[in-house]
Formats: structure tokens, C-alpha cells, sequence
């Protein structure tokens, strides 16, 4: 369980680490202040400010953010009436605000905070130490930082280095840049596979090993068949062997297998197996393995690895909606745990994989033109450029605030069901 943990914790680390590092990557490169890069959730427990950037990992290793000026709720550490503390520089700009009852600055200025505006003239102004007698205005520095109320220490965020003062295509590239990451990460860790098994391994419809005392031995199949189809439906991969012996599951099927250059009908009747969660269909046979251990199958592995499996997983989520949609199609973390205990059991190279396999398909996902998720905010930009202005910052929330709400149902639906399947069946 240790192990298992620990893998999950990794995994989940790298997989959010990698995805908004893309989202931190592209800000930078628009001018986009990143106030926050946060690793994990909830209470702070760790954090380090580094140009412009404040790094924290936080308590909860379940997802992650880059925060961004322009695109969060408004701050509410400063709140008339609030007794803070002032830092000054030489030129007698204010050039850090401690609102947070956890830190002590010394030489500061107590002040009692009446209004303020740090995005467009950059001021703040209050009664000095409290006294009604002492109202003071005092300007605020463009790189001015704020100790916010659990003690993270942000830059404040003027409006020229706000999301949305980036031109169109940079802000479009900034909320692709996540699921883009995702995909790369992919495609590294599919040739990191194929180095580390010798080259690409290549499952044919050709059977190298049968299961004792399994229907496929009950049927007489031998190493060495190749199963050309399955019920009439050619079968010309191992993936497309797969696929309809797992929809046979308890059916009588029938088999044309080619053996010693010639063709053979073989019936057969798969068993029924639950695999996570679901119920799928197996004759019991292991496939005859081709290996290329040549440099340009394990550079192209990668590659095409990963895009077979995003064209996969979008016709899944097709699927969903024209042949049903149901919650044993998704996974949630609950999922991902088994899935981790699963592949830690048989070592790095399936935890490799099970790394590519969620990358590609939170890239995917996130791309689902869902409000909330950068799909959703690719879709609001593209609107933009359609109409020639930007979608009102009221709208916006209220759309995203929608998305959000609906996603959070989803994911408590999601775990549920999880829960059922795992622990329940």
C-alpha cells in the first residue's frame, strides 16, 4: 500500500507538474505575471519566491495551479477597516503590503486601510497607525508584493501584465500549452518504453503462449495460430483481437484461424472476467511478440503511440454520446489509485506507461470545450476572435463559475460509482 501511495503521489505530481508548467511557460513569454505555481492543494506548507513567482506546494497532493494576474477572484486580504503593515524603498513607494496576522514585518508602517487601487494608478491610503488625525496616500510600486492572509507572499497585479492584456493568440497558446505539455510527456514517456524494453514490441494476431484449462485451449487452438477474424470481423492486429473477444464475453463466437497456410473454423466461447470494473470477454491466450530494436521504431514510438492513443480516447468520448453515456466510462482518482497499484505491482516500465496512458488523457480532457477547463477557454477565445472583443469579465465568471459547478458534480458522481466498483464488487 506504501508503494502504492507513494507511485500515486508521483504520478499525479508529475502529470500536474508538467501540465501547468506549459500553462507558466507561455505566460512568461506573453508578459502574463504568474503570481502563483502551486503544486498540490489546500493550506500551504512550503513556498519560495523567485522573479515575480511565488512557488508553493501545498498539503493535499490532488491537482495543482498556475495562478495568473487577471484570471482569479478578486483579493480580498485588503479589506477597508483592515489594519496592515507598509515596506517602503528609497524613493518612498510602498513596495510590500503585509495583510497576514502570521508574519511580522519590522520598520514597516502600521496602517489602517480605507481604499485602495493596485491594478491601475497604484496607491493605497488609510489612517496611519490607526489615527483618524494621520490620513496618508501613498503610491504604490509596480512590483510591489503582497503577504496575502495565509502568509503566501504574491506580487500584486497592475493591468498591463494581466491575462488579458496579452494579445489573442498569445492568451490561445498560454490555455493550450497545458494539454500540449500533457501530450509531449507522452510521447517521452512511450520512447522511454521502447529503451527500456530494447526496442518497440510489436503484439500480433498471432498466438505465442495459450492458458492451460482455458477456453482457448478447450477449443484447440495452438501457439502459432494466427485468428484472421472474429465473428466475420477481420482481425489483423492484436488490438483488433482484443477489442471483439472482449464484446463476446459468455457468447458462442466463431474463429477463422489460419494455421500452416491454411484457414480453420474454430468455435469458442469466451469467459466472462471483471476487469476494473468491467466485464469483458477472454479466451485466454498471450500474443507472439515481434521486437524493433532499430533507432528510428523507437523514436517514431513515441509519437505514434500517443497519437493513437488521443484518436482513441476521442472516439470513446464520441461514443459516449451516441451509444450511451454511462459513469463506468470515467475514471476518477479513486480509479487512478487502482490503476497505480495495479502497474506498481509489475514495475516501472507499466508505471511508465500508465504515466503516458493518463497524460494523453488529461490532455484530451482538459481540450473538451467545457467552461472551467482550457477547452472550454479555448472555445471563449475563439468567440473573441470571431466577435472582435472580449466576452464581458461578468459573463466570463458567471460561464466558468457554471462549468466549474458542473464538473464538480461530475467528479463526486465519478468517485462514487468508483468507490462501488472497487470496494463493493
Amino acid at each position: 500500500m506504501i508503494i502504492t501511495i507513494v507511485t500515486f503521489i508521483i504520478i499525479f505530481g508529475i502529470l500536474v507538474l508538467v501540465h501547468e508548467f506549459g500553462h507558466f511557460y507561455f505566460a512568461k513569454r506573453a508578459n502574463i505575471l504568474v503570481r502563483e505555481f502551486s503544486i498540490g492543494m489546500g493550506p500551504k506548507i512550503f513556498s519560495y519566491h523567485k522573479n515575480a513567482t511565488t512557488y508553493t506546494i501545498r498539503i493535499l497532493p490532488l491537482g495543482g495551479y498556475v495562478r495568473m494576474a487577471g484570471l482569479e477572484e478578486n483579493d480580498e486580504s485588503l479589506k477597508a477597516g483592515k489594519l496592515i503593515t507598509l515596506i517602503f524603498d528609497q524613493q518612498e513607494k510602498v513596495t510590500k503590503i503585509n495583510a497576514s496576522q502570521k508574519k511580522l514585518l519590522l520598520n514597516g508602517i502600521p496602517l489602517q486601510v480605507v481604499k485602495w487601487d493596485l491594478e491601475k494608478d497604484l496607491w493605497i491610503e488609510g489612517y496611519e497607525n490607526g489615527d483618524e488625525d494621520q490620513y496618508h496616500r501613498y503610491s504604490v510600486s509596480h512590483d510591489a508584493s503582497i503577504i496575502e492572509d495565509d502568509g503566501t507572499e504574491v506580487r500584486i497585479a497592475p493591468l498591463d501584465v494581466q491575462f488579458q492584456s496579452a494579445r489573442l493568440p498569445q492568451r490561445m497558446l498560454t490555455n493550450f500549452a497545458g494539454p500540449l505539455n500533457n501530450f509531449i510527456l507522452a510521447i517521452v514517456a512511450f520512447t522511454l518504453i521502447a529503451i527500456l524494453q530494447g526496442g518497440v514490441l510489436n503484439s500480433t494476431n498471432t498466438i505465442g503462449k495459450i492458458v492451460a484449462d482455458s477456453p482457448a485451449a478447450k477449443a484447440g487452438l495452438k501457439a502459432n495460430d494466427t485468428i484472421v477474424k472474429v465473428d466475420n470481423v477481420k482481425t489483423d492486429t492484436w488490438e483488433k483481437l482484443v477489442t471483439q473477444i472482449s464484446d463476446k464475453g459468455g457468447k458462442k463466437t466463431n474463429l477463422i484461424v489460419e494455421r500452416n497456410g491454411k484457414e480453420k473454423r474454430i468455435k469458442i466461447t469466451p469467459k466472462t472476467k471483471n476487469s476494473n470494473g468491467q466485464k469483458v470477454g477472454q479466451i485466454g491466450i498471450e500474443s507472439k511478440i515481434n521486437r524493433d530494436s532499430s533507432p528510428w521504431a523507437i523514436i517514431t514510438y513515441g509519437f505514434a503511440e500517443t497519437w493513437g492513443m488521443i484518436v482513441a480516447i476521442f472516439s470513446a468520448l464520441i461514443g459516449m454520446f451516441t451509444k450511451g453515456f454511462s459513469l463506468n466510462d470515467l475514471g476518477g482518482p479513486v480509479a487512478m489509485y487502482s490503476y497505480t497499484s495495479q502497474a506498481a505491482k509489475y514495475g516501472i516500465v507499466n508505471v511508465i506507461r500508465l504515466l503516458a496512458f493518463l497524460s494523453v488523457n488529461l490532455g484530451v480532457v482538459n481540450l473538451l470545450p467545457i467552461p472551467a477547463l482550457d477547452g472550454g477557454k479555448l472555445l471563449l477565445n475563439v468567440v473573441e476572435g470571431i466577435r472582435r472583443k472580449p466576452i464581458s469579465p461578468e459573463k466570463e465568471g458567471i460561464i466558468t463559475l457554471i462549468g466549474f459547478g458542473f464538473l464538480m458534480l461530475l467528479m463526486i458522481l465519478v468517485t462514487w460509482n468508483d468507490i462501488q466498483r472497487y470496494f463493493f464488487n
